[in-house]
């Protein structure tokens, strides 16, 4: 995507509020879909078909969870998925959310939500039940039609129209946001502003850290707070008030004498990931170097499909979560740091080419750069063991 300057931005945010027709809708959104996002013309009778919340509209699936059980994922299809790529765009750019939103906006990301609960004593962990689907079309809605945008109550139901989908909730048929559009991150954001604002302020009155990545809220201080049936009870008011509920099954308390976890990552003294993550990475970089490509990725499948459940390419997707997996390591650990510097090397010496750079490409720049420096630079090597098509990134 191309990055805009401040000018471009402020001009995209002015034709966004000055909206009045269905035809200027197109326009804006055209205008980022082609100019930024590289797509193809989206016309006005594509918004207004996908505005009709026929539920053919979505490809739904189950992915496995953590945890245990499964997670509904609601994907955009067609012109649809195109509409909210854009949509997404323009509404982070229009839209202000709290600095303590840590999910899915610039700059931020699981590992600078960790870092504001380093070292602390007590970390208390919240996750908040069926977050997405909490989000009614009606609240959407609203975003448009109240200051700063103020569009037209047409424009505001189009737009509603477009981020969410008809889902069966405890038998009665709810238009909401869907898990998996490209709009539900930053509109969710967008909708706890005011929770964000509210819990940041419990959390100081307390002397304590406040900050949300989802629907992961955490919290954390070196006093012991969390007990306290006056700060739980204040907490529980204010989620309460905006409409969503607390899963009790995922509440937890961490004290610095066990490991202490936030948004996946180890707090207690620095930044890290678990043993398991890095075992599980050497392993599959030994079955590369022992068995070669072709064995390791049929191990690797067998494997991956047992702990996911499912798999995100058609072919050879070993190499893709690998150099995933890297990135992460690289982000929480530091580039720096020797572990990450030392499987960063083995994936060097199986691939040909200095996958430490395209990583930091990757980083810095987004997927797609890192992946045409990856096509001008791959080896013969390379070439040799991925005989059918890269899916490295």
């Amino acid at each position: 995507m191309k990055t805009l300057t401040t000018e471009e931005k402020q001009e995209l945010k002015n034709r966004f509020e000055n909206i009045l027709s269905i035809d200027d809708l197109v326009e804006v959104i055209n205008y980022v879909y082609q100019e930024l996002l590289a797509g193809n013309e989206i016309s006005k009778d594509d918004v207004l078909s996908n505005a009709d919340l026929s539920n053919k509209r979505y490809h739904t699936f189950s992915i496995r969870k953590k945890t245990g059980g499964e997670r509904v994922i609601n994907r955009p299809m067609g012109a649809l998925g195109m509409m909210q790529k854009a949509l997404s765009v323009i509404f982070t750019i229009c839209m202000k959310i709290h600095p303590k939103a840590m999910g899915f906006t610039e700059g931020k990301s699981v590992v600078t939500n960790a870092q504001l609960h380093i070292g602390k004593n007590y970390v208390y962990n919240i996750d908040l039940k069926d977050f997405f689907h909490s989000f009614k079309k009606w609240q959407i809605k609203r975003i448009f039609t109240q200051t700063p945008f103020q569009l037209p109550e047409e424009i505001a139901n189009y737009l509603a129209s477009l981020c969410v989908h008809t889902i069966d909730i405890d038998g009665k048929k709810e238009q909401v946001l869907p898990q998996g559009a490209p709009t539900s991150p930053i509109l969710t954001n967008i909708l706890c502003k005011k929770m964000d604002i509210a819990l940041d302020k419990l959390a100081k009155k307390y002397k304590a850290t406040y900050s949300r990545y989802a629907d992961d809220i955490t919290f954390s201080s070196n006093k012991s707070v969390f007990n306290n049936p006056i700060f739980l009870q204040e907490l529980e008011a204010i989620i309460h008030k905006n409409k969503l509920q607390i899963n009790p099954k995922k509440t937890r308390l961490q004290k610095k004498t066990n490991r202490q976890e936030v948004t996946g990552i180890t707090v207690n003294e620095k930044l890290n990931t678990t043993r398991k993550y890095v075992k599980q990475i050497r392993m599959w970089l030994y079955l590369i170097e022992k068995y070669g490509a072709k064995k390791a990725e049929t191990i690797f499948r067998k494997d991956y499909i047992k702990e996911k459940g499912h798999i995100k390419y058609n072919q050879n997707p070993m190499f893709s979560v690998i150099g995933g997996k890297l990135l992460y390591l690289k982000m929480v650990k530091s580039q720096e740091d020797s572990t990450y510097q030392k499987l960063a090397q083995r994936f060097d010496k199986i691939c040909g080419f200095n996958v430490d750079a395209i990583l930091d490409v990757w980083e810095k720049e987004g997927k797609e750069k890192a992946m045409e420096v990856f096509e001008a630079t791959k080896s013969e090597k390379w070439k040799k063991i991925q005989n059918i098509r890269s899916f490295y990134f």
